[in-house]
């Protein structure tokens, strides 16, 4: 299968849509580019999920396609997942502009997730009847999903599986993800001179050492949580004992029991130094996806496969989170890193390997095919477009 810049071919059609969208620099929340990327994935749904909604949440727009038609069970309806925001601020483009080399395209954005949203319309091309579909395309999910997050809860409570565009990795698909759970300390203890009377004051700077360290001995290695001390600042002078600290930790369990608890001991810390207290801010963000939340969609993948007769399709599991966090909590079935192959997220030299596309379209349209049937993958296969 070849690709060139431009042309008529499905393989064409792709390398030049993804340009046009890596072209459109939308940091996240920037409501000026996110609406131009919106208006462009628009053009080329063509009708085929109906009339796409724009949601706009604490004045972030995300763009919403309702498309299951209300005569399909719930149990048979399915939501594609993405999101159109970059964690690059405006004028990477310039620096850093889409290329394509051989089978790699490069430029902010590419792989987390532009490529995936492109490839999410060469599957619907493929899929044939797609009136079980609804697709929901976020603008935020890098900073948190903080304004799109009930959208995304509203589209995968009213389906019964969740396909999610995210990349993948060495083709695997993601089948398990880590929660996620950011949190604030902050320590408040009393200012005073430290040269004529230091003894005056309550230092919130001795006070959040303490708890520094006792916050780190909350992981679990054998369970894979961390919890870990990120961010942290006290005082404003150098002559002056810090009436105010604080400490921002990063918390990343497998599995919900593993995030409540580390919530609750950080909850449940107590000052050490006389008149220092604390106060908590934040929580958990996004609980884990958990393996056995994919598990029936995966099967539906390999079958998918081997009927079409791809790769075998192999998991893995991150400890990066995503919206599929999210679907998954709600207990509604998720498959994760449907995206195309390439690496390098959030790092300059991000690339899509451009091969990866045709085997992927098809193995969504796979998955979309016949979703009723998702443990044994779909009745009638779906024929990969051609070279």
């Amino acid at each position: 299968m070849s690709f060139s810049s431009s042309g008529s071919t499905p393989s064409e059609r792709f390398t030049r849509r993804l340009g046009q969208l890596v072209g459109i620099e939308t940091p996240s929340g920037w409501d000026r580019g996110l609406n131009d990327a919106y208006d462009l994935l628009e053009s080329w749904a063509g009708g085929v999920l109906g009339r796409p909604e724009r949601v706009v949440s604490g004045g972030v727009p995300h763009l919403y396609w309702r498309g299951a038609d209300a005569a399909v069970p719930k149990n048979r309806r399915v939501l594609l997942l993405g999101h159109a925001d970059t964690v690059w601020p405006l004028g990477t483009l310039a620096e850093n502009p889409f290329a394509v080399s051989g089978a790699r395209a490069t430029g902010p954005g590419v792989f987390d997730m532009k490529a995936g949203l492109v490839l999410a319309f060469e599957a619907l091309a493929l899929a044939g009847d797609v009136s079980h579909v609804s697709m929901v395309v976020s603008g935020d999910e890098e900073r948190g999903s903080i304004t799109s997050r009930a959208l995304v809860e509203e589209a995968a409570a009213a389906c019964g599986a969740v396909l999610v565009l995210e990349p993948s990795e060495g083709g695997a698909l993601k089948t398990a993800r880590k929660g996620v759970g950011q949190y604030r300390l902050g320590v408040s203890g009393r200012a005073a001179h430290a040269g004529l009377e230091p003894h005056k004051g309550v230092n919130a700077l001795i006070e959040l050492a303490h708890q520094v360290l006792t916050i780190s001995e909350l992981a679990d290695r054998e369970r894979g949580t961390t919890v870990t001390p990120t961010v942290g600042g006290a005082g404003t002078t150098t002559n002056t004992v810090p009436e105010r600290a604080f400490v921002e930790v990063d918390v990343r369990a497998w599995e919900h029991v593993e995030l409540e608890r580390v919530e609750r001991e950080l909850r449940s810390l107590r000052a050490r130094e006389p008149g220092a207290e604390l106060a908590f801010l934040s929580g958990v963000r996004r609980g884990p996806l958990e393996r056995g939340m994919s598990v029936g969609l995966l099967r539906s993948a390999r079958a998918v496969a081997e009927r079409l007769g791809l790769a075998p399709v192999t998991e893995t599991s991150v400890g990066g989170g995503s919206d599929g966090n999210i679907t998954a909590s709600l207990g509604v079935p998720t498959l994760d890193g449907l995206g195309p192959d390439g690496g390098g997220a959030h790092a300059r030299h991000e690339w899509v390997d451009l091969g990866s596309v045709r085997d992927r379209a098809a193995l969504i349209a796979g998955l979309l095919a016949d979703p009723a049937d998702r443990d044994r993958g779909p009745a009638a296969p779906v024929t990969p477009p051609a070279a």
